[in-house]
């Protein structure tokens, strides 16, 4: 059974949300853990790929979209994507409006929360999801 956190920011920038993706996959890598980061659409796949290209200039983040490679250890994929076979066991960092339907899939699900109302209600709602499919997810103060 994955080990479900939510990491929460203390203000209601969208980009902090990316930002906090690419942080906690940089974070995943160094401890050799493979990270599947589900984007809700294109447009945010797209910049999380962009973000990750740039995030540390000192240091290579390698990531591919799931459709293109499937041994990066960092994985993007949109929310009907299925995580590959090379993220078994890995951290899934959530960004979707719902939960994943592959959950067992990964030992870590990071759902990251901001302070702009709709998202709150979403990760409200997501929270009360996850405790009555039996898990006992955490709050993390970022």
């Amino acid at each position: 059974m994955p080990r479900i956190e939510f990491y929460v920011l203390p203000d209601s920038d969208p980009y902090g949300r990316l930002l906090a993706a690419c942080r906690l996959a940089a974070k995943a890598w160094q401890h050799d853990l493979p990270t599947f980061i589900r984007c809700a659409d294109d447009a945010q796949q797209s910049a999380i790929d962009e973000l990750l290209w740039r995030f540390r200039p000192e240091r290579f983040l390698p990531h591919a979209l799931a459709s293109d490679a499937e041994t990066a250890p960092i994985q993007l994929g949109l929310d009907d994507t299925k995580p590959p076979a090379s993220t078994a066991q890995g951290v899934l960092i959530n960004l979707c409006s719902t939960p994943s339907l592959h959950l067992q899939h990964f030992a870590r699900v990071i759902e990251i929360v901001n302070q702009e109302p709709q998202q709150l209600a979403t990760s409200r709602d997501n929270f009360r999801r996850y405790r009555q499919q039996g898990y006992d997810p955490q709050r993390v103060e970022l």
